[in-house]
């Protein structure tokens, strides 16, 4: 199976030769993915080397003038070193593109804390507007980024992993969708969380949704879980814990709830080991999450 980054350059590539609206705009990483398609399409394939505020001010503005930009780079290189650039050449001028990130919160650790940024859709919901996909599965970056590119002139972040679930889902863009139903809690799982919450709830009373898209956050499958269920939310999500807790607190404000969030914990690892490591030492491996998902929902459960 390819992997989400290669998944992307295949469809991109393919996606320029049939949309001359489309322009990518890269800043060295994944270059050599591109060259092909930099040859067919010199004036719409851009390194601007390893600048990434420039990456982000020119996609700002190719969109000044009509273009559909596709900004890639790193998570930590996307998002959170140029920031001021994602806030004003596209919020504060009011054009639209598509951002994809690679490398995820901890994909490559032999690359240090520079290449880590789970903080990155906690950063970008400090802005207005976004639409932020996290597919679980090439498959699903495929059809999540076909939907961004044909997106007008929205503002997307489409957050790419090394991480994948063993099989794609169904994905719209749009919703959760509903994986298992049950009656002692809602468990939301965010992309490729889902395998190892599957694991860990296996056997469990527990309604389980599945998030491939976060922004905006679907409020009505929420409602609906809970309504067929106990009032008690754990969001599980591959960035920074508790992203999404003030999303699902404003989907429930209409009755008594109780939400949890597990993701990434926001003290630094600085032995970086390996992906594996990483989630297991951040309790998302399908042991950690089975005793802190029981922990939060025993409450409820014993009822």
């Amino acid at each position: 199976m390819d992997t989400m980054r290669e998944r992307f350059i295949s469809v991109t590539s393919r996606q320029l030769d049939e949309d001359p609206r489309l322009a990518v705009v890269l800043a060295e990483i994944t270059m050599d993915g591109f060259l092909p398609a930099q040859r067919r399409h010199p004036d719409r394939v851009v390194n601007v080397g390893i600048r990434e505020q420039l990456l982000i001010g020119v996609g700002g503005g190719l969109a000044l003038t009509g273009l559909r930009p596709v900004v890639h780079t790193f998570a930590s290189f996307l998002v959170e070193r140029p920031f001021e650039q994602v806030k004003l050449d596209f919020g504060h001028q009011g054009t639209g593109g598509v951002l994809v990130s690679a490398g995820g919160s901890y994909d490559w650790p032999a690359g240090g804390f520079t290449h880590m940024a789970p903080g990155d859709v906690a950063l970008l919901d400090t802005l207005d507007g976004w639409t932020v996909h996290v597919p679980g599965h090439p498959d699903e970056a495929e059809a999540l980024l076909r939907h961004a590119y044909s997106a007008g002139d929205d503002k997307v972040y489409v957050r790419l992993s090394q991480q994948s679930n063993a099989a794609p889902r169904a994905v719209d863009g749009l919703r959760f969708t509903t994986v298992r139903e049950g009656r002692a809690g809602v468990v939301v799982a965010v992309g490729p969380m889902l395998d190892n919450v599957l694991a860990a709830t296996e056997g469990a009373d527990l309604t389980v949704l599945y998030a491939p898209t976060v922004r905006p956050f679907d409020d009505a499958a929420v409602r609906r879980a809970v309504a067929r269920s106990a009032p008690a939310v754990v969001l599980v999500e591959p960035y920074l814990a508790g992203t999404s807790a003030a999303a699902a607190g404003s989907a429930l404000a209409h009755v008594p709830h109780r939400v949890r969030g597990l993701g990434v914990g926001r003290a630094e690892l600085r032995r970086y080991g390996t992906m594996e490591e990483h989630l297991a030492a951040h309790g998302l491996d399908p042991a950690g999450l089975r005793e802190r998902i029981n922990a939060f929902l025993a409450p409820d459960a014993a009822h």
